[in-house]
């Protein structure tokens, strides 16, 4: 009797719970619809916030974002982090990413998208880990952040003694493996050597050209290098001034005489990277601006045959007729700007290289100093500049060969360019032969030009290989940088035999 009466009271507790329970829940899915309906969206999404963040505990951890792109330019931290990273992966990580070019002499090792990383800062624990999203804009490319985490009682130490450790070390990484790169618009991203986003592409430059190797006038070669030598011990020089740290170099002088090589040899000498800016792939003022802003400090900007690319300017280079509107919005002044303006201050320790085959067609605004500092005439082959040749192609010096006199006498009344003369310098590795074929060469030029001259003089007609060679600079005048390049590549094979022997820098 006992143990049923305890059955039917707790039979009668349960049905009692239970009943009340469900006016409880009714109740509140009623008061659940009335806020629905009452209360705004925005209202109470605020309260369930303030309710969350008194009741949620607080985290010791801070958490710093580190993107890739400080604004419109590269963030340095960015850079540091992922350089200093290669060298701390342990064995716990699950995903790398590992590559490796020619002239590298280890691998490069970066981490893959979610994986994390710890380091130990005295006796503080970091750690890092990779955030990558697409996106949201078309084209805008992968957005890229380190997240660093630490305890928040270190933040002082991690701003002030880490990251400039981080930044320090980064450098030191740089420098024991540095490789050249080449930049480029046009180039795909996604061949891009170094998994490069924004506007640049690259790959590595393994141009052989050094100061050794060019044939230049010996006087010429120490002027332009003395002149660099000076250029990078200025830092405080040019603060002290008021100027911005860069230098403006033009090369001028026909095709053949190694403003490309000049251009490599800087490179390989000072360790600069190149961006090779094609004006024709520049649509407007801003986007040179944003261009420019993503290129690197210690590197050469460079564009090439600026007198063909008068037809993308808004004011164009020798234009004739001032009404003839505009094909671009890209314009002369939005170059002088990014050159020697406000713009052209937004970076350190760069240099400017503009390259001509005519001098005498660019606009004089900009080949005055603080622009183009520095004219270099690239001319057409001296004594001096084949004797470096013969030794490089040759190995052979002016002290044991009779044909250099020769030599020497007919290329001060030749023009020929010091990538015709180590054309017919590499057609034999016997140096006699090798050198009565120049000599053969030289004097058939010679009498070509001086027949031509005449011919010109009494009104004859003009030779075939002439009016191709006419043709051709025509062309050059009409096309736009990138398809002045693919002309000439094609038309030069049918004009010199053998080949030009021009050696341009590789995109």
């Amino acid at each position: 009797m006992a143990s049923m009466f305890s059955l039917s009271e707790i039979s009668k507790t349960s049905s009692t719970l239970f009943s009340a329970y469900a006016s409880f829940a009714g109740s509140m899915m009623l008061v659940r619809s009335m806020a629905n309906e009452l209360i705004p969206h925005q209202l109470r999404s605020y309260l369930f916030s303030t309710f969350r963040y008194f009741f949620t505990p607080l985290s010791p951890d801070l958490t710093l974002a580190i993107d890739e792109k400080c604004g419109m330019t590269k963030n340095q931290v960015y850079e540091a982090a992922e350089l200093y990273l290669s060298t701390k992966i342990s064995p716990k990580t699950e995903r790398l990413k590992v590559s490796k070019t020619r002239k590298q002499k280890h691998f490069t090792i970066a981490i893959e998208n979610g994986e994390t990383i710890v380091d130990q800062f005295e006796d503080v624990k970091l750690t890092y880990r990779l955030v990558c999203t697409e996106g949201q804009k078309p084209h805008s490319g992968e957005k890229r952040l380190f997240e660093l985490s630490f305890n928040k009682k270190h933040r002082e130490k991690i701003l002030g003694f880490y990251l400039p450790y981080v930044l320090v070390k980064a450098e030191e990484i740089r420098n024991q493996d540095r490789m050249i790169k080449l930049y480029s618009r046009q180039c795909p991203f996604s061949d891009d050597d170094d998994d490069r986003r924004g506007s640049w592409g690259s790959i590595i430059l393994e141009h052989p050209a050094t100061f050794d190797t060019l044939a230049m006038d010996p006087d010429l070669k120490k002027m332009i290098i003395d002149d660099l030598e000076r250029f990078l011990g200025r830092k405080e020089y040019y603060k002290k001034v008021g100027k911005a740290w860069k230098r403006g170099y033009l090369l001028f002088g026909p095709p053949g005489t190694g403003k490309s090589s000049l251009v490599a040899a800087m490179a390989n000498y000072l360790k600069f990277d190149i961006y090779d800016l094609g004006l024709s792939s520049v649509r407007s003022d801003a986007e040179l601006r944003r261009t420019l802003l993503s290129t690197s400090n210690r590197s050469i900007l460079l564009i090439e045959d600026i007198d063909c690319s008068s037809e993308v300017l808004g004011r164009q280079v020798g234009k004739k007729n001032k009404e003839e509107p505009a094909k671009s919005g890209l314009t002369l002044s939005g170059i002088l700007n990014c050159i020697d303006g406000l713009w052209s201050s937004c970076g350190d320790e760069r240099i400017i290289v503009f390259t001509t085959n005519y001098k005498d067609r660019i606009d004089p605004a900009l080949l005055r100093p603080g622009r183009m500092d520095m004219h270099i005439n690239m001319s057409y082959c001296t004594p001096d500049g084949f004797k470096i040749l013969a030794s490089n192609y040759l190995n052979i010096s002016s002290k044991h060969n009779p044909f250099f006199g020769e030599i020497d006498g007919l290329l001060k009344s030749t023009e020929a360019t010091p990538a015709e003369v180590a054309e017919e310098l590499m057609k034999t590795d016997d140096a006699d032969v090798a050198l009565q074929g120049l000599v053969s060469f030289l004097k058939r030029k010679r009498d070509e030009d001086n027949e031509t001259k005449n011919k010109a003089t009494d009104g004859g007609e003009v030779p075939p290989s002439i009016r191709r060679l006419n043709e051709i600079v025509r062309i050059k005048r009409l096309k736009t940088d990138g398809d002045k390049r693919k002309i000439m590549t094609t038309k030069s094979k049918r004009m010199v035999k053998g080949g030009s022997g021009l050696r341009r820098i590789p995109y």
